[in-house]
């Protein structure tokens, strides 16, 4: 969209922040970068220029905007739609791929040559591998300096930063303010951090945000000890690289709380990728709504609660795993048996805040039990022992750089995954924005009220006018029946037993 002059301005005029992340304008005259919805006085038309990302912006040597704080921007809605190269680099640099295997790393897990990568990314993004995971150490470092009391040393290195000195002269550069200047104005204006051990943060997305689906699924298929809702948060342990955390993200008009204790704070990076990856925060609910209007029997169903996301997962071989565990038999069957997986398998750990216990096990603690154990049919245990002896050897690897249709191909060869399990899987932990689900009773439920085809192949054929946003139509059709996944969950039922 930044090559779009017109349509650019346009947005920075009227301050419209649903273009946040779409792209930057830098000012020519003041070197600095803001986003679209920035509150300042938009500069002459002739001052502006425009950039696909705040990496390209630093590298061109503008800083970030005091006032509308650029690098808290929710990320390209691109990423998160597409499947190709450059999108799975990105989420791979959204995750700290770079900054713990170097170029070198994202290139092989990606297939290509590292001067492929960089080729790709400096065309469509305006900076290269390096440049961009730089921004990212400085939007991390930033948080650790006002939401944490950590010595500047321990923020430089838990940023991902490889030497003190680059540190400071990054935060100079990006934000014309040295790291102990921030943490200061960060005091003066209350936002230093209130709890020891504990970063809290905001995580933006692009309005409209419908909580109750979100939420909703999240909490009604929680895994006791790993899941809660308490207190209005969902909250859940979280197996991160460096160590394990405990996030709470609670839903707000205009943001969500996020309340992160990490056992090492290198994990920051990771642990606030998954969490906006968990939620779906870097959608774009304006483009996935206005197509799925078009279609009258979708129409009232969106028009009466806009903005619903698709709830996935931080962990894509423990969604597979409870995908598996879930397969025909209630939520509440599948609670049960993931709580005894995790129960015997799982590791523990401690909550200050009572009610999380254990980790969801990795395919490695999962490949030695013994399916005698299981109390699943036969058949049933064969298709779990399988998948996870298929993760624990990296045959199949589930990630968000996954490429979605090589990833259908082999979870579909493996016994007992069918159309329903290979397609949840796509859409929940590969996060496919055109996953669907025909086979579903739910949906079949809702095609019939809503007059809409009830058999498989009709119904496929009727959502072509959905794509690419099927997974999102999804969400809407689940409304119609009146299930505890659709509804924010209130105190008085959030101890629900499986």
């Amino acid at each position: 969209m930044y090559t779009d002059t017109e349509r650019c301005v346009r947005a920075v005029h009227s301050k419209d922040a649903r273009f946040d992340g779409w792209f930057f304008t830098a000012v020519l005259t003041t070197r600095i970068y803001c986003r679209p919805s920035c509150p300042a006085v938009p500069p002459k038309v002739e001052n502006m220029t425009f950039y696909p990302s705040a990496a390209a912006c630093q590298q061109a040597g503008f800083r970030a905007c005091k006032r509308c704080r650029p690098d808290t921007s929710p990320g390209s809605p691109e990423w998160n739609a597409r499947a190709d190269s450059v999108a799975r680099a990105m989420r791979l640099i959204r995750d700290g791929v770079v900054d713990r295997e170097g170029v070198p790393g994202l290139a092989a897990r990606l297939g290509y040559s590292a001067r492929q990568i960089e080729r790709q990314l400096l065309a469509e993004l305006g900076a290269g591998p390096l440049a961009l995971a730089r921004a990212q150490r400085a939007q991390t470092a930033r948080l650790l300096i006002e939401t944490t009391g950590l010595p500047m040393a321990e923020v430089a290195f838990a940023a991902g930063f490889s030497s003190i000195r680059t540190f400071n002269d990054t935060v100079r550069q990006v934000f014309a303010l040295a790291p102990g200047e921030l943490r200061s104005r960060a005091a003066r204006s209350g936002t230093s951090p209130a709890t020891p051990g504990v970063i809290a943060l905001r995580l933006p997305y692009r309005a409209p945000l419908n909580p109750s689906n979100l939420f909703g699924h999240l909490a009604a298929t929680a895994v006791p000890g790993v899941e809660e809702w308490r207190d209005g948060a969902y909250r859940r342990t979280l197996a991160l690289r460096y160590g394990h955390g405990i996030v709470a993200l609670t839903p707000h008009p205009d943001h969500i709380a996020c309340r992160l204790s990490l056992t090492d704070p290198r994990d920051l990076t990771l642990a606030i990728s998954r969490c906006r990856w968990l939620l779906d925060l870097d959608a774009d609910p304006e483009a996935v709504d206005e197509q799925l209007r078009a279609d009258p029997l979708l129409a009232p169903l969106v028009g009466k609660a806009p903005g619903r996301r698709v709830p996935r997962t931080v962990d894509g071989a423990e969604f597979a795993v409870r995908a598996v565990l879930g397969q025909q038999v209630s939520t509440a069957a599948a609670r049960t048996h993931a709580a005894r997986l995790v129960g015997a398998h799982g590791l523990p750990v401690d909550d200050p805040e009572g009610g999380l216990t254990h980790l969801f096990p990795d395919p490695a603690a999962l490949a030695g039990l013994d399916p005698e154990q299981l109390a699943l049919p036969r058949s049933r245990r064969t298709t779990l022992t399988t998948l996870v002896s298929a993760l624990a050897d990296g045959s199949l690897r589930l990630g968000t750089d996954t490429d979605w249709e090589q990833a259908r191909t082999e979870l579909t060869a493996l016994p007992g995954f069918g159309p329903w399990t290979v397609e949840v899987i796509a859409m929940r932990a590969l996060g496919d924005p055109d996953a669907f689900l025909p086979t579903d009773l739910g949906i079949r439920r809702a095609a019939e009220e809503l007059g809409l085809p009830s058999t498989p192949a009709a119904l496929t054929a009727r959502a072509a006018a959905w794509r690419p946003w099927r997974a999102y139509a999804v969400q809407y059709l689940w409304t119609v029946d009146d299930h505890p996944i659709n509804h924010l969950p209130t105190e008085k039922n959030r101890e629900v037993q499986p």
